[in-house]
């Protein structure tokens, strides 16, 4: 299984990115697609999820109203839309998927799998 994240980079405060996750080497029906991210020297944070079956999705407190998380069945493709972006949005964001029974938000989750990771950078 592979996850490959891309659509990272460097924004002003305010701009929107789009983060896309190529998953490939299974089928994900029950499985779960998330995005967690991570800034160095701090704990990994949940971001946001979403069933890949039924497209119920969560969202990380911080980013309620800004993010949207949304999947492509025919592209095997998960996105991330990120508005209204912050500084405080800066962090190394990584895809991730694990079947539901296993998911978890947690900042030791030990889904299945985990993509390489994209840089976001937020400049104010």
């Amino acid at each position: 299984v592979q996850l490959q994240a891309s659509g990272g980079g460097l924004v002003q405060a305010g701009d929107s990115l789009r983060l896309s996750c190529a998953a490939s080497g299974r089928t994900f029906s029950g499985y779960v697609m998330g995005w967690f991210r991570q800034v160095p020297g701090k704990e990994r944070e949940f971001v946001a999820s979403i069933w890949w079956s039924s497209g119920v999705t969560d969202y990380a407190d911080f980013v309620k109203g800004r993010f949207a998380i949304s999947r492509d069945y025919a592209k095997n493709m998960v996105y991330l839309q990120m508005n209204s972006l912050k500084p405080e949005d800066t962090a190394v964001y990584y895809c991730t998927s694990s079947s539901g029974t296993y998911w978890s938000t947690s900042s030791e989750a030990s889904n299945e799998y985990w993509g390489q990771g994209t840089q976001v950078t937020v400049s104010s």
